[in-house]
Formats: structure tokens, sequence, C-alpha cells
């Protein structure tokens, strides 16, 4: 990049982009329509590309433009957190943790993955959930600390990611009251009896949990598939059907979701990896729980 480029230009091309033209974004920022329009010139010279053109009496982004306007968009969120970052700092109290939470995993399993960093006084966690790629994009952006996935990043060294795996559990097969006799006779055949409720296949344990019945030549009645896992027990605490869950989750899904053990598949397993970028300095939560998982206590 051209030494000569400049935030502040950046800065108000991406108020330009978001005001949708240079009057209003003048009007935005309290200043001349030439400066800003001067601004923004400037910004495509140090770039050598053309970012906004004329259609009609509209300006709109060039391809250029929408490339710039997304990474501007980054920049800018980054910036904003910026002065609450730096006063919780300052006052050494606050310890905040930012985690992606792919919408694959097994959620019941959160809160016992985390436990060695929820005791930690000044904590302030915050979770975002979302798809597995976009997280893994906002934690190379650093607007994520780690994510928490079902399986590990894709080889990639663009992406400079380490994957470790916090904890493993075998995949167990629970019922409301409604199926339990049916379930429980001639299982894992009954499988093909009773309705069954699965994960979607965006879950990496869903080809785990295909490649097993298939093996054992059970062709399952599925009642309803959920990309959320904690919509899935709801749904089968409801008396939908049979579902399957982390083994190390029965207990928890007996007392709140009244759902019963049917059996379970020991060769079928959840994984819980955590991905981070790795640093010569660590946030010290991140070491704790790498630390717990390298002992395998997160989960039985």
């Amino acid at each position: 990049m051209s030494q000569s480029f400049n935030y502040r230009h950046l800065y108000y091309f991406w108020v330009v982009a978001k005001e949708g033209g240079m009057a209003r974004a003048a009007e935005r920022l309290d200043m001349a329509v030439q400066t800003i329009s001067a601004q923004v010139r400037a910004l495509e010279q140090s770039l050598g590309v053309s970012l906004l053109r004329n259609e009609g009496r509209n300006l709109v982004l060039t391809e250029a433009g929408v490339a710039a306007l997304h990474e501007a968009d980054h920049i800018f969120a980054l910036g904003e957190q910026l002065p609450q970052r730096v006063r919780e700092a300052a006052s050494g109290r606050t310890l905040r943790l930012n985690l992606g939470i792919s919408d694959g995993i097994a959620k019941l399993a959160m809160h016992r993955l985390l436990q060695p960093v929820l005791d930690e006084p000044h904590l302030r966690l915050l979770c975002h959930e979302g798809e597995f790629q976009p997280l893994l994009g906002e934690l190379v952006l650093h607007k994520l600390d780690a994510v928490l996935a079902d399986r590990p990043a894709p080889p990639n060294p663009a992406l400079k990611t380490t994957s470790q795996l916090l904890g493993t559990s075998a995949i167990a097969w629970y019922t409301p009251a409604r199926w339990a006799a049916a379930a429980r006779e001639n299982f894992p055949h009954s499988l093909a009896q009773v309705p069954v409720l699965l994960p979607t296949e965006h879950a990496a344990v869903r080809a785990r949990i295909n490649h097993w019945l298939e093996r054992e030549h059970i062709r399952p009645h599925i009642a309803g598939e959920f990309e959320d896992s904690a919509l899935l027990s709801t749904f089968a605490a409801s008396g939908m059907g049979v579902m399957p869950a982390p083994a190390s989750l029965g207990a928890h899904l007996e007392q709140t979701c009244a759902l019963a053990l049917v059996g379970t598949t020991p060769d079928v397993h959840e994984q819980f990896h955590l991905i981070y970028s790795a640093r010569k300095v660590m946030h010290p939560l991140l070491t704790r729980l790498l630390a717990a998982g390298a002992d395998e206590t997160l989960l039985d």
C-alpha cells in the first residue's frame, strides 16, 4: 500500500458510502461537500483505483469500492470498541472473553466447557453464535478471542489459527416418556420404529451418526432436523421423538427436559474444539481453557 494512504480519507469514504452520497456525508460530518470529495479522491489516488462512480444522479460503489467498504466496516467497528476496551484495561478490573459459538455445537455443553474460567471474579463473557466459516473470519480479524466448534479449523496457512481439542463425549440417545418403551425395545434397531430427531447436516456429528446408522443397517424414521441443539432438545422434550446428544449431558437432559436414556453409541463421539490465533502473549483465560482441555477435565 502507498505510504500516502490515510485512514482519515478512508473514514470519509466510509461515511459517503454509508450515507449514500457526498451531500449527506457532508451534512453528517458538518463539512463542505468539496472537502469530502477531495478526501475521497485522495484515497482513490493512494489506492490507485476508483471507489465510486456516477450513475445518473446517483453515486454508486465500484467493485473496488464494495471491497473497500467491507474492510472499512471491520476497521471502524474495531475502532468503536477501542475507548471501552481502553477504559476497562485502565480500571484493571474487567477481563473480557469474546467467544464465537459455532451453531453446530451442542449448546448445553458450553457451560461445562467454560467452567474453568467462569469463577474469574471480573469476567465479562461475550458469546456470539453463528455459522462456522463466518466465525473463523471474525477470529482472523481479531473481532473474537476464540471460537468453540464441533470441528477443528481447516488447514489454511493464511488463517494462522490453531485448534485444540477440549474434550469429547460419546453420543447417547434420549427419549420422552411417550416413546420410552418402544425406543428401548431392541435398541438400536428400534430407531427405525420410533420418530427420531437429528441435527442437520451442518453439524459435524451428523455425518458420524449417519455412518453408524448405515453400518447398523438402521433406516431411522426422521421426524425432524434442527440446526440448533437447544431447539432439538426442546422438541424432543415436547414428545416429538427420540434424540441423540452427548452422554455427558444425560443428567441435565433428565432434570431439565424429562428425557430418559435409551442407550449409548460409544463409537460415535461429539468433539469440542477451541480455535484461536496463536500469539506471543496469550489471553489469560484462553490459556486456562487450553490447560484444562490438555488435562481432559472439561467433559467426561
